[in-house]
């Protein structure tokens, strides 16, 4: 518990009484998963496609088997500084996205269109099938400084190179030099995440 107790002499005033972390959860007094969900899932926030291209696991023999694209659905997605232009993503720690980037540091953004939800849910289902199934299908054109596949008739799409990497709590903020940036698509309006669900405006 706090001390909010007086203080004993005019020479040391008291801490103010903020809520403390609990030692057990992390979280402070009064906030539970459900709480802290239920207010963030009051915040509507965009969606985007973040890809990356695996390496070869032998990159110096030719006959090894080629990387393997990796795509992941974010909604935790920022513009960080105008110059230099910056970005940021919040990545599961762990997560394969997460160990990727730790590994190589070019990587790419494509934001989703209202009509690409079904994109949106093919890359965020839990326990789903192999990167390169979910990428068979999809129209995609190779991303000529990140190598990344950059999802055909989105909104905006960017690549990027790892500046820095934060750890935060159960997430690694991953914070990216924008190295290019195009509009492919005029058309239509962003697709959102509000309370749990993909939206479109209007």
């Amino acid at each position: 518990m706090p001390n909010t107790s007086a203080p004993t002499s005019s020479a040391s005033p008291a801490a103010p009484a903020f809520p403390q972390p609990s030692s057990a959860s992390g979280h402070a007094e009064g906030v539970s998963n459900e709480e802290f969900r239920a207010a963030m899932s009051r915040l509507a926030s965009g969606v985007v496609l973040v890809t990356a291209r695996e390496p070869s696991l032998d990159p110096d023999d030719p006959g090894a088997p080629p990387g393997e694209d990796v795509g992941m659905t974010a909604t935790a997605f920022m513009s960080v500084s105008l110059d230099p232009p910056l970005v940021l993503v919040s990545l599961r720690e762990g997560s394969r996205m997460d160990d990727l980037l730790d590994e190589q540091p070019l990587w790419a953004v494509s934001v989703l269109s209202e009509s690409q939800r079904h994109i949106a849910g093919r890359f965020a289902m839990k326990g789903r099938v192999s990167d390169r199934l979910l990428f068979a299908d999809l129209p995609c054109a190779r991303g000529g400084a990140s190598g990344a596949p950059l999802v055909g008739g989105a909104l905006a799409t960017l690549e990027c190179r790892t500046e820095q990497r934060v750890r935060a709590g159960d997430h690694t903020l991953v914070i990216g030099r924008v190295l290019t940036a195009s509009l492919p698509s005029a058309d239509g309006g962003p697709l959102t995440y509000f309370r749990g669900r993909y939206r479109q405006l209007g």
